[in-house]
């Protein structure tokens, strides 16, 4: 029988999505693992690969995933050889969780837990309470932390167990929610330069037998937003990154590990109709919905109360060949968020979640005039923002 030349296009089924790996090889897995081999109650090691250290530094470098280090061996020499040290040795990467965004994998971090039950599924999500839509990065409107996210987290737990427990990050960071209910616990030092981070971590790797110490740097993400990957200022910043985290590696205590990872990895789009299709201005894709959260690749989308199903057609008909696109129910079922999803998480997620697949973006021009100009993106399950490293240096 002969095949039609054309058939109607087939929507990407939720299923297909390469769901992070929650449980064995996600970010949430990695302070759980680094704690439970310092014997601290109430921590289990869920990434079977690595090995025990007395002293633990998790050096995060914002943006910065697997598929950008893999692709650039010249601007970072040194962290592309330790390619083959990652995940315990076994040359391969963590999955930063879904959507792989910074407010996400941050929680996902600090708690050890994955969004669907920490509670941070988004760049933007609604608050069930007050139907507002609420950032999780600049936590806007303000609503109570602890009450939004109520977990303990891992440092919090390690410190109670005798742990010497750090952070050292940017002062501006001391005092934000998101670091009060992701990464808090122990002591928190702020320095303002790179070098000063590196030199500190170090110094608070060794002032306890066991020591888990955290820091971080951002502006790699920066520039990739601001200018794309294929820019010189991200390159530089890229070399800079490289020199700082061997200068880290350098400075290792005896019986320490360092693993250097990162939130998310980045992917650059470009600037045409096809590439960024702008909410704003398509009448389809704005049919029944009353707020549009999450951000370009990882879409929440809320409806109007009657039309989540009209919602849910209307973008899969639309973007089905390009994103995977869910009801909230088929999303958690197909593990986008965890194994399950906390009761008081539920509603925050959208009524359809759009995780792109392809190298396109749904944009919101008026309303998000600022996201909707960056050059560099993330949030969805692509291998270049999924895919995180997890590189080991051992003294």
């Amino acid at each position: 029988m002969a095949q039609p030349l054309w058939s109607d296009p087939v929507p990407l089924a939720p299923g297909t999505a390469p769901a992070p790996e929650y449980g064995s090889g996600s970010l949430a897995d990695l302070l759980p693992t680094l704690a439970a081999g310092m014997d601290v109650p109430g921590t289990s090691a869920t990434i079977p690969e690595l090995t025990p250290a007395d002293r633990n530094c998790v050096f995060l470098i914002d943006g910065l995933g697997w598929e950008q280090i893999k692709a650039h061996p010249d601007e970072a020499p040194y962290l592309h050889s330790l390619l083959g040290s990652s995940r315990g040795g076994t040359g391969r990467p963590l999955t930063a969780g879904f959507p792989a965004t910074t407010a996400t994998s941050l929680a996902s971090v600090g708690t050890g837990l994955p969004p669907g039950a920490h509670g941070l599924p988004g760049y933007t999500v609604r608050d069930p309470d007050t139907g507002a839509l609420m950032n999780q990065l600049r936590w806007k409107p303000w609503t109570d932390p602890h009450v939004w996210q109520p977990y303990p987290t891992v440092f919090q737990l390690a410190d109670a167990a005798g742990v010497h427990t750090a952070q050292v990050s940017s002062p501006d960071f001391q005092h934000t929610p998101l670091t009060k209910i992701a990464l808090s616990g122990g002591t928190f030092r702020g320095k303002l330069t790179g070098e000063e981070r590196m030199d500190l971590a170090a110094e608070q790797l060794a002032a306890g037998d066991r020591s888990l110490v955290y820091t971080y740097y951002s502006e790699v993400d920066g520039k990739g937003h601001r200018f794309g990957m294929d820019s010189d200022a991200w390159r530089g910043q890229l070399m800079y990154v490289d020199r700082l985290a061997q200068r880290l590696a350098e400075q290792l205590p005896p019986r320490a590990a360092l693993y250097v990872t990162a939130d998310h990895g980045m992917i650059d789009i470009p600037f045409d109709e096809e590439s960024r299709i702008d909410f704003d201005e398509d009448w389809e894709l704005g049919a029944g919905v009353a707020l549009l959260g999450g951000e370009g690749r990882a879409r929440h989308v809320y409806a109007v109360p009657g039309a989540e199903s009209d919602v849910l057609t209307v973008w899969r008909e639309v973007l089905g060949e390009q994103f995977w696109v869910a009801s909230r129910d088929e999303a958690i079922a197909a593990g986008w968020f965890g194994p399950a999803v906390d009761e008081r998480v539920y509603g925050r997620i959208g009524d359809v979640v759009a995780a792109a697949h392809d190298d396109v973006v749904v944009t919101a021009s008026r309303r998000e005039p600022h996201e909707s100009a960056m050059v560099g993106m993330h949030g969805s399950m692509t291998p270049a923002e999924q895919l995180v490293p997890l590189l080991e240096v051992r003294s």
